[in-house]
């Protein structure tokens, strides 16, 4: 799904009409896709179904009145409310086809507003589109509130279906109007529209669906948009496939360097999670003095066990690293570090191929003296690094190009300002704009965490995780989207591919976990984590 402006969608929209796709077409199209999307939630050959639209004067009434004349033929009860609409082409359809049309005006007590509301399986709202500008006027917002009060006192509500967007939503800022009705569905036309993921705007829309109103790849401000939105069967298509007769290698190798003795679960979190994705075989490499603590919990892991002062990872723990990279397709760094110093020159040093140290000796014994930055870095598995690996990193000089190309980053806006020295405001009120910048800027993959996750690549390409949840607002939910993310990496996926996947998957665990306990208050990073395989299995 594509994610645009309402400058950009008009200017998307003006251009198909200019060469040939009309707005009359874009509209059957629209409305023609929206019956399809409401035939499609209840069972097939259901009987005596009813359909209630709020029609109002722009593209989108249009688009319900479409959507109404089709489910008429279809053999539904289909009936148009019109809110300030003038006599039309498409009214005349509708009562062709066997619908009805009913006006505001002639039903000031809302008497026939409660009765449709009442017996309706479905309801539409088609009073306002994309292109309008807060408060809104006073007719309008009091057809909402009737209608809100009205669907308040009902022991069965319709499915309430906002037509391209809730009526009320700016679809560029995100603001919403009070009088807004929550959608438990938004049909988009073509292309999500910004402002729907945005706060408070995204508490209105429900699930969301997008339809085809006739575009094509030609149109120049079409094939321009490069945002997209993450959607399931794009997540599918992504996931390796899983042979009969695989075997671990199948499925690859993560190294986890990961925890501290003050951050122990960090380890367990982001190495359960990487096999619970797939990966063929992790190996954790951990202070020495966790092991004993971690390995009675995760029999399934293979451990490497680090030289460690003070309960941190020594730089001394450099060398065990370089003699376990042989077959690691994927190596994570950094749940769990904390942020020491020791720790810290053990980042350089893996970075940098620095293998052995003596007092004051700089750097020896790993890499030949005729042996190239660039060599060290083409020998170094893929990489993805997360929480204080990320501060640390932030402290080499020059660091962007000690990473290998397209290392995943993973950092919330806290740490996205370490590494930026952006003010975190500066960064949540453009986090789409930041995330592309600095993706184009390090030449590395930047999932930019949060409500509204953003994974960027490198070339241009961009995906927003259409989550917002504090079931997600937890500690260690951040160790298991890293481990997802490395875990998939292992697996042979591309950096933005694994990236944007594992993202999704974890936006998606953490909304089953909070439906599944009742409340988003009580869910814990290891719920998440048991969360992932029911999102799996609906990927398949």
């Amino acid at each position: 799904m594509k994610l645009v402006s309402v400058h950009e969608m008009q200017t998307i929209e003006q251009e198909a009409d200019a060469k040939g796709l009309t707005y009359e077409k874009m509209m059957e199209n629209a409305g023609k896709g929206l019956a399809q999307v409401i035939l499609g939630q209840f069972p097939e050959g259901s009987q005596e179904l009813e359909a209630f639209g709020l029609v109002g004067p722009g593209n989108n009434g249009g688009d319900t009145l479409v959507a109404l004349e089709k489910l008429s033929l279809h053999g539904w009860k289909a009936r148009a409310f019109l809110v300030n609409r003038k006599p039309d082409e498409l009214m005349k359809r509708l009562v062709t086809a066997g619908g009805e049309i009913l006006e505001m005006e002639g039903d000031r007590e809302n008497s026939n507003l409660a009765a449709f509301l009442t017996t309706s399986e479905v309801v539409l709202d088609g009073l306002l589109g994309t292109g309008i500008k807060l408060p809104l006027k006073a007719d309008i917002a009091s057809v909402l509130v009737s209608v809100k009060q009205i669907l308040a006192g009902l022991e069965l509500r319709p499915l309430l279906i906002a037509v391209d967007c809730p009526t009320g939503v700016d679809c560029d800022s995100g603001e919403a109007a009070a009088e807004c009705l929550h959608a438990d569905l938004t049909v988009t036309m073509a292309a999500v529209k910004q402002g729907m993921l945005k706060l408070p705007a995204f508490e209105y829309v429900g699930e969301l669906a997008v339809v085809d109103i006739g575009l094509q790849e030609g149109i120049p401000a079409w094939k321009k948009v490069r945002m997209e939105v993450a959607e399931a069967s794009q997540i599918s298509a992504l996931l390796p496939e899983r042979p009969a007769d695989a075997h671990k290698g199948t499925f690859g190798t993560a190294l986890i360097a990961a925890g501290s003795l003050s951050y122990t679960g960090a380890a367990l979190l982001a190495g359960k999670a990487a096999y619970r994705v797939g990966a063929g075989l992790v190996t954790m490499a951990v202070p020495g003095s966790l092991h004993s603590t971690l390995a009675g919990q995760f029999p399934e892991a293979t451990w490497v066990l680090l030289p460690h002062g003070k309960g941190v990872i020594a730089r001394e723990a450099t060398e065990a690293i370089f003699d376990h990279l042989d077959r690691v397709t994927a190596f994570l760094l950094g749940p769990g570090f904390g942020v020491e110093e020791t720790t810290g020159e053990f980042l350089a040093d893996i970075l940098q191929g620095n293998a052995s140290h003596t007092s004051g000796s700089g750097r020896i014994g790993f890499l030949q003296e005729q042996d190239t930055e660039q060599e060290h870095k083409a020998s170094l598995p893929a990489l993805v690094i997360d929480a204080d690996g990320l501060k640390l990193l932030a402290k080499l000089k020059g660091w962007p190009k000690l990473l290998p190309d397209e290392t995943i980053l993973t950092p919330h806006p806290g740490e996205m300002s370490v590494l930026t020295g952006a003010p975190v405001a500066d960064i949540q009120a453009d986090r789409r704009g930041t995330a592309e910048k600095y993706a184009r800027e390090w030449g590395h993959v930047v999932v930019l965490k949060g409500a509204f996750t953003v994974v960027a690549s490198p070339d241009g390409r961009m995906t927003t995780i259409p989550v917002a949840t504090a079931a997600l607002a937890r500690a260690g939910t951040g160790d298991v989207l890293a481990g997802l993310i490395v875990g998939l990496r292992a697996q042979g996926l591309d950096a933005y591919e694994a990236a944007l996947a594992g993202a999704w998957i974890h936006g998606q665990a953490g909304l089953l976990a909070a439906e599944d306990l009742g409340s988003n208050a009580s869910v814990l990073a290891g719920d998440v984590l048991d969360a992932v395989p029911e999102v799996l299995s609906g990927l398949t």
